[in-house]
């Protein structure tokens, strides 16, 4: 085995070297903070969070909604950098995926789970909770924006639907990344640095410095950031031979039980490797604040991120065959890596006409993806024998086998590609009156274009008989090219949507300072398009000299393939109404504040690709095809809530208990088998979350500051459906794929919490801290799918256990620099956050094992 030794240090070394040239322009003094979500604050109380989440400034315990808030000093005491850190101290939010930036994010339970992330790009459901960079939205198709933490001001994570203000997208909720802005009057800088080692794994390392110059004071500021963290793997890729078994699919379909020549072994000795899943982030962002005049500034925004994440993040309970593999390893075959780019321009201008607030953003966010990633253990299953293997009686003469051919395989090696590009373009402008009017409001134009292209390969055919592949004449296709010889299915399509949106909210105090209603609404217009193709091989093999000649070259829409040419079929639907919400706020003291709130959500609908090809044995052969679109599905918030401080600004407690109603859930069904060798989309039951949340901190004496928060939720599937025939009867041969009624949520575990406790306290002429967490996940299920199976015929419905992790975490500090050591999973669980079968075989996706780590901090400027 080796082990990786790649270089990664090339921006860390520029910006040590840049943060020291600065730090020597500028004069060292103690760097004061803001104090957001979970800081004591600089006493013995609470400081008081200011929030954006209604698109003004206020206290968070003025905002009738759930809000979960980490402050940028927060994220560092938590040692937070990317959203796989944030997760475990968000109660109620969940991930699914296959690694960083290749998940989808869950709020209140609200998945049904995900299916391979090969492809979806083009042909998956839209998330149903926004990303948002300040002011810019980037969500796509089970990739969420990895935005690596570096000078954020804070995270805002919002609950239930926010369509009002923050459109389709944030159908169960929205997660907003707030930068720090350049300040006007301050010269200031800061320099973090970490190590850290993983228990069986490589080591870390990560930096980033920040720079705030004010260029003409009071008039125009710079501030610019840069980053380069290097994550060391922890999965190893253990040495494996492939063979393939008289119980595999293709040998019992095909051969008759009897394993046919050139069946293996195939080794994996070239992509050995120990802790080969490494992730690096590298980026950077500049930002430019003009000053106008008293009344108006305007704000540029450039984001640069690379991430590179090689190998990958799961570990295999057990190998194709059965077989249970090592802890912490996977059996793989061919390289897998995920290069993940994006590039963020936003504009954003603040300013008054008259008493009215008048707001414009404005976004171009480009994102681009290359992955590959092993499949090899598909040649066990259905269809593979007809890529990589001749059957008894090959070659086919004249219609006629050729006698005493007892049939012949090829490599089972296989693997996929996707090449995936994005934009994402918004324009929004809002206008609002004075905060402190009895009636206030505001009102706004939102415009969106999304576009994504996506070109994904699988290159599983391994028998030289086949004609290559082509995309069909006028698919607009993105490649245009004829594939490679071994491509035997590739998809080449390009969706999105344009959307085009009024929206307003307006509060009315009832009582002054004491009962306020909020009302709100957006109209929305959302033209959903897609076009493209996908093509396969069937039908594109050379069988010999038989009746009707062979193939034509190249291989699309000619001669049974199935080609399909998705730009032919006008693929575009139009989704227009209204969604609303409204808010009855009761300030019963000046300390405590209950709301109740009613909300709606949705995301869009989309398109399946169709031509899907149905084995004569399956229950849907000639009675049943997957619809061309499916629809929108939709979600209504029904929840009371309370925010509350005691004790002198001493404790806090804030929770809310809720229903939420999604309705025409979207689903993703794949089973060869059974419905055919393609993903498809449909409408499926409607389900109910009953749940509750808290969170509370509590400040007993000066310097000890106790967080805790935790959630509930119950879900369930409150209708059902089946498949039908054409003619609308039911197929009674299949069982429901979605389950029998009562069925609970994917991703959807019953309890989530943690607490952790902070002692800050003098040392000599230092100050010092002591922290410690425990986090705790409930169990859940990988899926609400019931009909997909394993090739051995085991459920995908896989559970997913409930697991247990403390961390604990010492530091020292004086005047402008701190440093801290600190430990996470210092128990060391295999905490497992999402399984599943997408590659043929049993996918575990669990936290990094224990780590301890150092990490260091210097400020220097600043107020």
């Amino acid at each position: 085995m080796t082990t990786n030794t790649k270089p990664r240090r090339t921006l860390l070394v520029d910006a040590a070297v840049a943060a020291c040239i600065l730090a020597a322009r500028v004069a060292s003094a103690d760097q004061s903070t803001t104090a957001s979500a979970g800081d004591a604050g600089s006493g013995d109380v609470l400081a008081e969070v200011t929030v954006t989440a209604e698109r003004r400034t206020e206290n968070l315990q003025d905002v009738p909604i759930t809000i979960q808030a980490l402050s940028g000093e927060t994220l560092q005491e938590l040692h937070v950098d990317t959203f796989e850190d944030m997760v475990k101290f968000l109660p109620n939010v969940s991930v699914s995926g296959t690694g960083p930036g290749q998940s989808n994010i869950y709020m209140r339970g609200l998945s049904t789970g995900q299916t391979g992330i090969q492809g979806s790009g083009g042909v998956g459901q839209f998330p149903n909770v926004a990303v948002y960079l300040d002011e810019q939205s980037g969500q796509l198709p089970d990739r969420n924006l990895d935005i690596y933490s570096a000078d954020i001001e804070r995270v805002e994570v919002l609950e239930g639907p926010q369509g009002t203000l923050f459109g389709a997208g944030a159908q169960a909720g929205v997660v907003r990344y707030i930068t720090n802005k350049p300040k006007l009057d301050v010269e200031e800088g800061a320099v973090n640095a970490g190590y850290s080692l993983t228990t069986g794994g490589d080591p870390s390392t990560n930096v980033d410095a920040m720079i705030n110059v004010p260029v003409i004071p009071g008039v125009f500021a710079v501030r610019a950031v840069i980053y380069d963290d290097a994550r060391g793997g922890y999965i190893n890729n253990i040495p494996g031979t492939f063979t393939r078994e008289p119980t595999d699919k293709v040998v019992t379909g095909y051969f008759g039980g009897v394993v046919p020549p050139n069946s293996g072994p195939l080794n994996n000795n070239a992509e050995v490797q120990n802790a080969f899943n490494p992730v690096t982030y590298k980026g950077g962002r500049l930002e430019a604040l003009w000053q106008v005049n008293d009344s108006w500034n305007a704000l540029v925004t450039e984001a640069v991120q690379n991430m590179d994440a090689e190998g990958v993040d799961w570990e295999e309970a057990y190998d194709g065959e059965g077989k249970t593999l090592p802890d912490l390893s996977v059996q793989l075959y061919n390289p897998s890596y995920d290069k993940d780019m994006f590039e963020d321009t936003q504009l954003t201008i603040n300013g008054r006409i008259a008493a009215l607030k008048v707001v414009y953003s404005g976004g171009f966010l480009v994102r681009r993806v290359n992955e590959s990633q092993d499949y090899t253990n598909y040649s066990r299953g259905t269809y593979a024998g007809y890529y990589q293997c001749n059957y008894p009686g090959y070659p086919f003469v004249g219609g006629k086998p050729t006698a005493g051919s007892t049939g012949y395989c090829y490599s089972p090696s296989g693997f996929w590609t996707d090449h995936q590009s994005s934009t994402h373009q918004s324009h929004e402008l809002r206008v609002s009156t004075p905060d402190d009017w009895r009636l206030r409001g505001l009102v706004g134009l939102f415009y969106e274009n999304f576009t994504v292209h996506e070109q994904t390969d699988w290159f599983y055919g391994t028998s030289p008989n086949f004609v290559q592949i082509v995309p069909p004449a006028g698919s607009n296709s993105n490649n245009p090219d004829v594939r490679p010889l071994g491509d035997s299915f590739f998809d080449d399509i390009t969706r999105g949507y344009k959307q085009k949106a009024a929206f307003t909210s307006i509060d009315f105090d009832i009582v002054p300072k004491k009962l306020t209603l909020t009302l709100g609404t957006r109209w929305y217009n959302i033209e959903d398009f897609e076009g493209g193709s996908n093509v396969g091989s069937f039908g594109c093999e050379i069988y010999g000299p038989y009746d009707g000649g062979v193939p034509a070259y190249p291989c699309g829409t000619q001669d049974g393939s199935n080609g399909n040419n998705l730009t032919a079929q006008s693929l575009d639907k139009t989704y227009a109404g209204f969604k609303s919400r409204a808010n009855l706020t009761w300030h019963v003291t000046d300390d405590a504040m209950l709301y109740y709130t009613w909300s709606q959500g949705f995301r869009p609908g989309g398109f399946n690709r169709g031509a899907t090809v149905l084995r004569p044995d399956s229950p849907l052969y000639g009675v049943w095809q997957p619809a061309v679109a499916f629809g929108p599905d939709t979600l209504i918030n029904n929840e009371i809530g309370w925010k509350t401080e005691w004790f002198d600004h001493r404790l806090q407690f804030n929770g809310a208990v809720y229903q939420e109603l999604w309705q025409n859930v979207q689903l993703g069904i794949f089973d060869p088998s059974v419905t055919g060798n393609l993903t498809f989309d449909t409408n499926g039951p409607n389900f109910r979350v009953i749940g509750s949340e808290f969170s509370a901190i509590v400040v007993p004496t000066r310097g000890l500051t106790v967080t805790a928060s935790g959630s509930w939720n119950s879900s369930e599937s409150t209708s059902t459906l089946n498949l039908k025939e054409n003619n609308g009867s039911p197929i009674p041969a299949l069982a429901n794929p979605f389950g029998p009624i009562g069925t609970p949520l994917a991703q959807s575990p019953p309890f989530q919490g943690n607490i952790r406790t902070r002692y800050e306290f003098p040392l000599a002429d230092y100050q010092a801290f002591g922290q410690v967490g425990v986090n705790h996940v409930g169990g859940s299920y990988s899926t609400t799918n019931f009909l997909q199976t394993t090739l051995q015929g085991a459920p995908q419905r896989f559970y997913d256990p409930a697991y247990t992790t403390w961390d604990i975490a010492v530091g020292i500090g004086r005047n402008s620099w701190k440093a801290q050591l600190y430990g996470e999973n210092m128990n060391n669980q295999r905490g497992l956050n999402y399984s599943t079968y997408t590659q043929y075989v049993k996918s575990d996706f669990i936290i990094r094992p224990q780590t301890y780590g150092l990490r260091f901090s210097y400020a220097f400027g600043g107020k």
